[in-house]
């Protein structure tokens, strides 16, 4: 069953390394069931509601020092992405490069530095990653400050709660988001227009139907679903008459909404839009 899935594309190895150990003749058509197109950390909290770990305590501790312990592994140089130049391809939503990051390979006592969230259960995920002593007397500044409601100082609820509130202020600013908006879409005018401000409750509007995420959807049906770098997107395009209605408005990573833009208007339009607003020295 495992051979017939990764050849059809349905498993990866990764899943299947992860699955394996756990599945017998009574849960393997349910469970292989569940994992199928699944990421491998999809199935790693598959596993995790199988077979749950008890909480892990919370801690601080300090770490040696940098300089005599630490090594660095030199990391390779990413390749540039070729863009088909074909107007028929498609770009799915698993073929979406990632943002560019350079992750810590850093290793501490053997054990690598590298942030990590590991599922434990049904809805609970052990969260680990090195902090700077600025961040860490914050934090003990933070807990100070709760206490009236978090009487324990419990560190995953203190940073919940800190998390909450730096997310509910960031989206209310980037998608209007608010308990008490002051404008509702019968206040404003969402008629095609020579700006490209769209208002707050259309903004708010999309972001809660796309549930945050990239609507894009593929051909094939899939669906981006990726909460990076998102941008709103006419699906009529604004340079062609496009309106700021609800209707009008999706929710893309820049990913897609460049794809889109480049359906509609052409690659050589937007290479050349590219180099124009290409910021100076790159």
């Amino acid at each position: 069953m495992l051979l017939t899935m990764l050849s059809d594309g349905r498993l990866h190895l990764s899943g299947i390394g992860k699955l394996a150990p756990h599945l017998t003749v009574a849960n393997r058509a349910t469970l292989l069931a569940q994992a199928t197109h699944k990421s491998k950390r999809q199935i790693q909290v598959l596993v995790a509601d199988l077979a749950p770990r008890p909480d892990v305590p919370a801690s601080i501790r300090k770490l040696p020092g940098r300089a005599a312990t630490v090594a660095v592994a030199a990391v390779a140089p990413v390749a540039p992405i070729a863009i088909p130049s074909d107007p028929c391809l498609e770009l799915g939503p698993d073929r979406v490069p990632a943002a560019p990051s350079a992750p810590s390979l850093r290793q501490v006592d053997g054990r690598s530095t590298r942030p990590d969230v590991d599922p434990l259960g049904s809805g609970r995920f052990k969260v680990q990653f090195t902090a700077s002593a600025a961040f860490c007397e914050k934090l003990e500044r933070l807990k100070a400050l709760m206490l009236s409601s978090v009487p324990d100082g419990d560190l995953a609820q203190v940073l919940e709660t800190a998390v909450t509130e730096a997310l509910r202020r960031r989206e209310a600013r980037r998608f209007a988001k608010t308990n008490t908006p002051g404008k509702t879409l019968a206040d404003v005018d969402t008629a095609a227009s020579s700006s490209r401000y769209i208002p707050a409750p259309v903004r708010r509007i999309s972001h809660t139907s796309e549930e945050g995420r990239c609507g894009f959807v593929s051909s094939g049906g899939r669906r981006c679903r990726s909460l990076h770098r998102l941008e709103f997107h006419h699906v009529v395009p604004w340079a062609r008459g496009g309106d700021r209605s609800p209707d009008n408005i999706r929710l893309m990573c820049r990913t897609h909404n460049a794809h889109l833009a480049a359906k509609d208007y052409g690659e050589v339009v937007m290479a050349r839009f590219r180099r124009i607003h290409r910021p100076p020295g790159r």
